[in-house]
Parts: structure tokens; C-alpha cells; sequence
């Protein structure tokens, strides 16, 4: 099978060595006529036309070369793995997914100093106006004759491992987690995600869970959820793209129900979506996919409603109020043993309160209740009054906090300034959780609640901040805009090109009579600016699609495959120096001699080296830094933004590097037919000319290639900058809010550490006039 699977990908490339060979059919035509006795000129004479051959050859042969590329990759999708792949891939993914959500969880205080005991049940009848958990003997056969729910299960977030147990004793294991505004539905998830990567059983045969916002799945593009995880994972996880992995694997992993996928949020997707959601998860699991899924309560009654069906197979937990005393005991844990006498009569006070149905609205714990009676309400009072020199006397004062709404409002409005003067900032690599920079709390929250406020108000509400999309949903690409750097770019291009090549023609005819200087064929000046009329136009029709670009990768820290990267540039520099060597060999034989002259000789060993390498700068190098290592870890979106951002950079030098090779190819035969150079001048010509032609290829290269994501982005915070709306270095400081523990990262997305954060700042941000 492996046989069949090589010659399947191989034979694109037989299409492209058929090219190759035509190519070469084709140079022997040309360099046939070129008969003669005049020695070393008539191989400097070939040597100028090997440049504008290689030059007019070079645009099929790299489009048969990106063709069988792109086609090669197409027929590996298709492809069956070997099963010992599969294996391996889903032991890598296991491992970078633990590794990604240990670090989240160390953000998120998950298990410091224990878990947040919330409760959790399944829905008893009549608790929802329609049945939302499908029947009990599709969901556990051995209860399917209890009484009640028919699947009696109760369980809590402080026992991860029973509750893991249960959901692996179901039928499919599939789960659906249910609860109100910051009940800690994403927390149970994470927390049984890491529970069953921990405990996979040995030899691993359990899928691996994957935790994937569900409101970044657009059903049109992707109608099936399998197709949807292989594009999702392809993007967050670049381990997945190393030599031997790629598309074919991971849709593999997908197809066979080697991933659980741990889906969150389905009430941040539109109503009308919701209930489609539904209706694709059940028309893409198969008898063997499992599934869990986050959402609020009232959001998922509403899809079932409308979907008409609940989903197959799935238990259902909800979450339950913490009742007073459970949370008190909670924030007493987190207080020193000795808290003080303020804090002890809080708690005191906090323990005594009536259940909700009993406390009068005048009990000076009545609005502290209500708030601690979620993981949400106790982070707030743990990061915001838990720290030294807190007085907790508010928090039992029913004048001040008469409600819930009233002091949860002060502890979202305290939280920032908190947070900020308890992590200091810090250098040290060993401080993780501590942000690198110093911020004013107040433009904190400024610039916060304009991210809140720019991601609620788009067409298509949401909750994750991708980096990339900031350019197309902020409109900061307008027409004016792109017109400006449109003319930017073309006016750049056309001056240096026309002035350099200008002296250039002027320098290699200076030494001619005064009658004749301007004589000599067409004006390199006028030929520069026409070139850069034209490449800058070129650049600027490409900037209209910027804004649309998905990020690429290339990450050049610590990587240890130096020799995966020489081994190319002696590849194609032998290739080079044999094509160009079969090219005077063509000539010389069609003169009729079987000798070389020696200068002829390393002439062309010079041109073909250079071809060699100008192809390794173009092809090879970015195809190596764009293949992640197969051990490198998920990163958070900041990694993912410096890994486009390093993408984009090394294909604007490696342009201007090609452009530099080109120019001193060039000038090399100049010089070999001359066997010197002109003038002083000359030095000073060539030298602006390289300059000038690096400026224009790395403009017009960086501007029109792949994976431009990283340009739009600089645009975007420019313009939001200088409007005061977000900080011009906004990842650093995205970086620093998650250090911080008021962003937390889902691969290369951030979104706020609660939804109830992002709406609170959303609410109270003044619109922008």
C-alpha cells in the first residue's frame, strides 16, 4: 500500500521533469546558432543570454514546480496512513495538547488552591420546557430503567477522576455541559480534558481530546464537523505540519474517531446558527465519535428547540448554585490560616445566609451570596479582596451592594487595577504569570474595553480576538489607504530603479564620445521607471486581498536541522552549475571544437551556482522555515503572530537577496566580455543598482506573496494607535494581559477570561464619536 501511495504523489513531478527536459530541449535550440571563433566573447555573449533565458524559462518551469507541489500535497490528503503514523501523531498531539492546557490551567489558578467545588446533575423532568438529553438506554443501557432522569448522575468539579470514570462508562461518551453566566462549564472541560489525557490507557487506544471555540465553525465551508477539526488543527497545532504528518494524517485522526472534540461555547454562536449546529453534529458523528460541548443553558434549550432533536446520544450536566457555606469554605482556603478579625466576620456572615428563596433583599450577605454562588462571582473576590490590606466591610453592606448586579459591577470595575498591582512586571523567564511591561490600569481598561466593545459590535458578534482578522473587521484597509500605499510603494520602486539605472547607463558609457553616450540602446532609466510603474501597481492590486490572509509560519529559534537546509543548496547548486555547463557544452559543440576556454568555464559554473542559489533563497529556504520541527509545542497567539511575522521578513530579504544574486550575475558577464571593468563609476553604479533592485523585489515580493497577515496587521494597529483606541504594540500587550490572567489563549485565539468580563467592558466603554 505504501507503494502505491509513492506513486501516486510521484507522478506530478514527472510532469515537472518532463517540463524540466523541454526547457532544456528548448535552450539547445536556442544556443545552436551561436557559431563563431571569437573565444571568451562569444561565451560572455551566451552568458548574457543564458540570463534573460533562465529569466524567461524561470516563470513556467516555477509554475510546473508550484503545480506539482500543490498537487503532490492534494493526492497526501488522499492518501491512507500507515496505522504506526497514526499512532505516533495521536502521542504527539497528546502530548502538545497537555502541554498547552497544563500552562492554562497554571493561568487560571485552576488548582490553586483546589478546585471550585461546583455541582453538577443531570436535568430532572420538568426542569425545561423541551427534553434535552436524548433517550437513556442511547446513553447508559444499564440505567436505562432508573427512575427520574433515567440516567441518574450527579458529580463535582473537586472529582475529576469520578466524573471521568462515568463519562468513560457511557455508550459513546459524548456530554453536553450546561450552565448559567460563569458557572465554570470551559473550567469542567478543561478539567476533564486534562483528567483523560493523563489517564490514557497504555498502549493509548482513547481519542485525544481537543478543546476548539465551536463559534469559529462556519457550517457553509465546512458542513461536516471532521473537515472542520483537520482545518482547525492544521492552524493550531504547527506540530501537525512536519515532514510526514500533514493534511492526510490529521483528517485521518478526524475520519476514524482518534479525536474528541471538546467543543465550547455554542451560545456565542447567532441563534439561527445554534440550532444548525445541532443538526450538523448529529449528521457528522458517527457511531464511534465522541463529543463534549460547553453552552449556556438557556441558549442550548433554544437550539434543541430549534433544531428539533436533541444530540444523539449525549448525557447532559448542569451546573448548581454553590450554596453559601461551601463558598465561604472556598475563600477561607485561599486566605492565610489567621485571615483577621474583618475577614472572619465576613466569612461568618457569608456561611449564616439564608438559601436564595429565604434571604431577605435587607441581609448584609444577601448580594455576597448571590455573587459567590459562582466560580465566576469567587474568582472576582478572590483576585480582587483577597490580597494584603483588603478591607472585605463592603462586601456585607446591603446599602453600598444592595444586589448582585451592583457588586459584581465594583469587582469588575476593581479588577484590572488589582490585577496589575499584584503582578508587578518581570524579565525573568522563570516568572511566567508575570507581565513583561508596566501599564496604567486606566489605559488598560481603555484599550480592553475597545477590543470588548470592536468584537461585540461586528456584524457577527464574537468572542475570540484573532490577530489576523483586525484589519477586515476594524475596515482599517480603506480606499484611501490602500490608493496611498499603493502610490507609496510605486513611487519607492520607480525612483530608485529609474535614478539607479539611470547611472548605471551613464556610468558604462561615459567613457564613449559625447555624440555617442546617449546612443547606446534604450535608456536604462526610462526602463527602471517603467518596471516600477509596474511592479508598484502590481503591489497595490495585491493589497486589496490583504486583509484576507490566514497567518503563516516560520519559527527560527532553537532549530537543529541546519542539514536539512544545506542539503538543498548543494542540491540545486550542482543542478545549476550541470544545467549551465550542458548549456556551453551545446554551444561549443554546435562551433564545432571540444575545448573550453577557462574563463568561459567558470563563467558558467559562476551562473549556474547563482541560479542554484537564487532558486534555494526563493523555494528551498521558506519551504524550510515554514515545516515546524515534529516536537515543537502549540503556542499562544503571540508565538503565532512572531511566526508570520518571521515568515514575512525572511521573504522580503530573501527577495532582496535574489534581486542582489541576479544583479552580480549580470554584471559577472559584463565583466567577463569586457575582462574589465569600465570605470570607477561602474563600482558605484552596480552597487545602487543591487540596492535599488533588493528595495523593489522585497516590496513587491513581500507585498504579493502568501500568508500577508502580519502587513494588514501593522496597518490596522497603526491606524487604531493613532486613534488612541488600542496600544500600537498590541500583541506584547495582549501577551501581558494573558500573563496577567485577564485574557486566556485557545491556540492562536485570545478571548477575555470570562464572557461576563468581555460584555461588562463592552457595556461600560464609551463608543468612539
Amino acid at each position: 500500500m505504501a507503494g502505491m501511495r509513492n506513486g501516486r504523489t510521484r507522478w506530478p513531478w514527472l510532469v515537472f521533469l518532463a517540463a524540466g527536459i523541454g526547457v532544456l530541449v528548448l535552450a539547445a535550440v536556442t544556443f545552436a546558432p551561436l557559431t563563431g571563433k571569437d573565444g571568451l566573447q562569444t561565451a560572455a555573449n551566451r552568458a548574457q543570454l543564458t540570463g534573460g533565458f533562465v529569466l524567461a524559462a524561470a516563470v513556467p518551469l516555477i509554475s510546473a514546480w508550484w503545480w506539482a507541489r500543490r498537487r503532490t500535497r492534494e493526492l497526501a490528503a488522499q492518501a491512507v496512513p500507515d496505522p504506526d503514523v497514526l499512532k505516533s501523531t495521536k502521542d504527539l498531539l497528546a502530548e502538545v495538547v497537555a502541554e498547552q492546557w497544563k500552562d492554562e490551567a497554571l493561568v487560571r489558578s485552576l488548582d490553586n488552591p483546589d478546585p471550585i467545588p461546583v455541582r453538577w446533575r443531570t436535568p430532572a423532568p420538568g426542569d425545561h420546557t423541551t427534553a434535552i438529553m436524548d433517550h437513556p438506554a442511547l446513553i447508559d443501557p444499564a440505567a436505562a430503567g432508573a427512575a427520574g432522569s433515567g440516567v441518574p448522575w450527579t458529580a463535582s468539579s473537586a472529582d475529576i477522576a469520578a466524573l471521568a470514570t462515568r463519562f468513560r462508562g457511557t455508550r459513546r461518551r459524548r456530554l453536553v455541559i450546561l450552565g448559567g453566566p460563569g458557572a465554570g462549564k470551559t473550567t469542567l472541560a478543561v478539567q476533564l480534558l486534562l483528567h483523560l489525557l493523563a489517564t490514557r490507557p497504555q498502549p493509548p487506544g482513547e481519542p485525544v481530546p481537543i478543546l476548539l471555540p465551536i463559534a469559529g465553525w462556519d457550517i457553509e465551508r465546512f458542513p461536516r464537523l471532521h473537515d472542520w477539526l483537520t482545518d482547525r488543527l492544521l492552524a493550531h497545532y504547527p506540530a501537525l505540519r512536519a515532514p510526514g504528518l500533514g493534511e492526510g494524517v490529521v483528517r485521518a485522526l478526524a475520519a476514524r474517531g482518534h479525536l474528541l472534540p471538546v467543543l465550547d461555547g455554542l451560545d456565542e454562536l447567532p441563534p439561527p446558527a445554534q440550532g444548525a449546529v445541532i443538526s450538523a453534529l448529529n449528521g457528522s458523528l458517527g457511531g464511534e465519535d465522541q463529543l463534549i460541548l460547553t453552552s449556556r443553558t438557556a441558549e442550548f434549550v433554544r437550539a434543541v428547540t430549534r433544531a428539533g432533536d436533541v444530540i444523539t446520544s449525549a448525557a447532559v450536566l448542569e451546573a448548581r448554585p454553590l450554596d453559601a457555606r461551601a463558598s465561604a469554605d472556598y475563600l477561607a482556603a485561599c486566605l492565610p490560616p489567621d485571615p483577621g478579625p474583618h475577614w472572619r466576620h465576613t466569612l461568618t456572615v457569608l456561611r449564616h445566609a439564608p438559601p436564595p428563596g429565604q434571604r431577605p433583599s435587607a441581609h448584609p450577605a444577601a448580594a455576597l451570596a448571590d455573587v459567590a454562588a459562582t466560580p465566576l462571582g469567587l474568582w472576582l473576590l478572590r483576585t480582587v479582596y483577597l490580597t494584603p490590606g483588603a478591607d472585605p466591610a463592603p462586601l456585607t453592606d446591603p446599602v453600598r451592594f444592595p444586589a448582585e448586579a451592583a457588586l459584581q459591577a465594583h469587582l469588575f470595575d476593581r479588577l484590572i487595577p488589582s490585577l496589575i498591582a499584584a503582578r508587578p512586571p518581570s524579565d525573568n523567564p522563570a516568572e511566567p504569570f508575570r507581565p513583561r511591561h508596566r501599564y496604567d490600569p486606566d489605559q488598560v481598561r481603555r484599550w480592553l474595553g475597545y477590543l470588548a466593545h470592536h468584537l461585540t459590535s461586528q456584524t457577527t458578534p464574537t468572542h475570540d480576538f484573532a490577530w489576523w482578522r483586525l484589519a477586515a473587521s476594524s475596515r482599517a484597509l480603506t480606499l484611501a489607504t490602500r490608493l496611498g500605499f499603493t502610490l507609496v510603494i510605486t513611487l519607492t520602486i520607480t525612483l530608485t530603479l529609474g535614478l539607479t539605472l539611470g547611472f548605471v547607463d551613464w556610468s558604462e558609457n561615459s567613457h564613449l564620445e559625447e555624440k555617442d553616450q546617449w546612443g547606446q540602446g534604450f535608456p536604462l532609466g526610462i526602463l527602471g521607471i517603467a518596471i516600477g510603474i509596474a511592479a508598484g501597481i502590481y503591489s497595490g492590486t495585491q493589497i486589496w486581498s490583504l486583509a484576507q490572509d490566514e497567518p503563516g509560519y516560520a519559527d527560527l529559534r532553537g532549530r537543529p536541522r541546519a542539514a536539512e537546509l544545506v542539503r538543498p543548496l548543494v542540491k540545486r547548486s550542482a543542478l545549476g552549475i550541470t544545467y549551465a555547463l550542458g548549456l556551453l557544452l551545446t554551444g561549443t559543440v554546435q562551433d564545432g571544437t571540444a575545448m573550453f576556454e577557462f574563463n568561459a568555464v567558470l563563467l558558467f559554473v559562476w551562473l549556474g551556482f547563482t541560479g542554484g542559489a537564487t532558486w534555494w533563497l526563493m523555494i528551498d529556504l521558506p519551504t524550510w522555515a515554514d515545516t515546524p520541527a515534529p516536537s515543537k509545542p502549540i503556542g499562544t497567539p503571540i508565538d503565532n503572530w512572531r511566526a508570520d511575522r518571521t515568515l514575512n521578513l525572511l521573504r522580503i530579504t530573501n527577495s532582496a537577496l535574489t534581486a542582489v544574486l541576479w544583479i552580480v550575475l549580470w554584471e559577472a558577464a559584463g565583466v567577463a566580455a569586457r575582462g574589465r571593468w569600465i570605470n570607477t563609476w561602474t563600482n558605484l553604479a552596480v552597487t545602487a543598482q543591487a540596492l535599488a533592485s533588493a528595495l523593489a523585489c522585497g516590496l513587491t515580493f513581500g507585498i504579493s506573496s502568501e500568508h500577508r497577515a502580519w502587513w494588514a496587521y501593522l496597518i490596522a494597529t497603526k491606524k487604531l494607535a493613532q486613534a488612541d483606541r488600542l496600544p500600537r504594540r498590541l500583541m506584547p500587550f495582549l501577551d501581558d494581559c494573558h500573563r496577567l490572567g485577564l485574557l486566556r489563549a485557545v491556540g492562536p485565539i485570545y478571548q477575555f477570561r470570562h464572557a461576563e468580563l468581555h460584555d461588562h467592558l463592552a457595556a461600560t466603554y464609551p463608543p468612539p464619536d
